[in-house]
């Protein structure tokens, strides 16, 4: 059975840093793109960040660019987001997803592209 664990969020003030880590087991997925999406109270499910299968690009929302930093982890089937200079409008319920096929080149922004999804981890950044 394929589960995804988010870890990391918790109550911050403006401007500092979170680390939110994703593991995937059940399964090797090492292979396809990983992602992770956020939602806010009230707001539909938004793309943050993805890593692409080979760890050789990566893809960012423009309110994250510069900011947020997405990586492989030295763990197997393990992906990162590192998050600089939080504001509070990144307050939300962070999502790590992965993929299970190799149809796409490149990651999608699309949450309906990836097959397996955490339960989310809480980010709450305070003015």
């Amino acid at each position: 059975q394929v589960q995804v664990a988010e870890s990391g969020g918790g109550l911050v003030q403006a401007g500092d840093s979170l680390r939110l880590s994703c593991a995937v087991s059940g399964r090797t997925f090492s292979s396809y793109h990983k992602a992770w999406f956020r939602q806010a109270p009230g707001g539909e499910r938004e793309f943050v960040a993805a890593l692409k299968w080979s760890g050789t690009a990566t893809y960012y929302a423009d309110s994250v660019k510069g900011r947020f930093t997405i990586s492989k982890g030295n763990a197997k089937d393990t992906v990162y987001l590192q998050m600089n200079s939080l504001k509070p409008e990144d307050t939300a319920v962070y999502y790590c997803a992965t993929a299970d096929n190799r149809n796409r080149n490149n990651p999608s922004r699309a949450p309906e592209a990836y097959a397996y999804w955490g339960q989310g981890t809480q980010v709450t950044v305070s003015s």
